[in-house]
């Protein structure tokens, strides 16, 4: 009996993290032949590989030989960033060269996904040809990581996002969803940042973007270099905290926004708006409304059970 094998290959880097997950499932979905490669967590759903292993890199991407390699794995937490600079350079610039050699020697597009972090959030909406200026070790190490890439391989794509929320495993896995048991436990005030102006966006729709860039190369060469991709809400994080309470009726009164400039941790930009007209000229894009993907997002963290019946039954 003949069985239908897609013929297009994809392999996603840091499958089981948050973005990672929804990028294998969007590629397996849309009758992709997608392999997802992981660390820590691989085992038995992806292929274990430590990217900075060049030789067993060298060896997945020649034995799968992947028409598309969308490079999700990073080191993408600010501060932890600052506290292991060595370790975070070597993942996110050394790994991703070397990734975007090896693809470039087969002939496979490389979508490596960076951050609205590469900008000092002054002047935007910034485009992709506005010149970076990254405020922290975070934002320069995925800038490096960004020449790095189109160094070794000059057809590779760069895609910059900003914060990322979804299908989370763990509330922590998430800048927006850890905010959910301080939205839930109203019993004592919670200081919220109402400086930094954020664009949530759904890791689904990042996916969905990663698919339609790698089937609009398929058709056409010249789809490569930087774009980017945000959802289209500004909220600070008091704003979203507040949006969360609102969509599980849960009260917000608790919640004090906090305007001035964070004093601890990594530097953050004021305003990193990405101008996305770029990726919606070539009728690529995705945009989820903030309140239903976090509600689709966060239920299953839901405390309060009794609720939960009353919204889903």
């Amino acid at each position: 009996e003949d069985v239908d094998v897609p013929s297009r290959r994809v392999l996603i880097t840091g499958a089981t993290g948050l973005l990672g997950r929804a990028v294998f499932k969007e590629f397996n979905e849309s009758n992709w032949n997608a392999v997802g490669c992981g660390y820590r967590r691989a085992q038995p759903r992806f292929e274990q590989i430590n990217l900075l292993d060049s030789i067993a890199v060298h060896d997945i991407i020649h034995d799968f030989q992947p028409h598309v390699i969308v490079h999700c794995a990073a080191e993408r937490r600010p501060d932890v960033v600052e506290s292991q600079p060595d370790a975070a350079s070597q993942l996110n610039v050394a790994a991703s060269g070397n990734l975007a050699k090896e693809a470039a020697g087969i002939g496979a597009f490389l979508i490596y996904i960076s951050t609205d972090y590469v900008f000092d959030g002054t002047s935007p909406p910034y485009k992709e040809t506005d010149v970076p200026n990254p405020l922290n070790l975070y934002g320069k190490t995925k800038l490096e990581g960004e020449k790095a890439v189109l160094e070794n391989n000059e057809d590779a794509a760069v895609l910059r996002i900003p914060v990322l929320y979804g299908e989370v495993e763990r509330l922590e896995e998430s800048a927006v969803t850890v905010m959910f048991d301080k939205v839930q436990f109203s019993n004592k005030s919670a200081n919220m940042d109402h400086w930094q102006q954020r664009f949530p966006t759904n890791v689904k729709d990042v996916a969905t973007v990663c698919r339609q860039l790698a089937e609009k190369r398929m058709l056409d060469p010249s789809v490569k270099g930087t774009f980017h991709w945000s959802g289209n809400e500004q909220m600070t994080k008091y704003e979203m905290a507040c949006a969360i309470a609102d969509a599980f009726n849960l009260p917000s009164s608790h919640l004090r926004p906090i305007t001035d400039c964070p004093v601890v941790g990594a530097l953050r930009p004021r305003n990193a708006q990405l101008d996305c007209s770029k990726l919606e000229m070539l009728g690529i894009g995705q945009r989820t409304p903030f309140r239903a993907g976090i509600k689709e997002s966060l239920w299953p963290f839901l405390v309060d059970k009794r609720w939960r019946q009353t919204v889903f039954h």
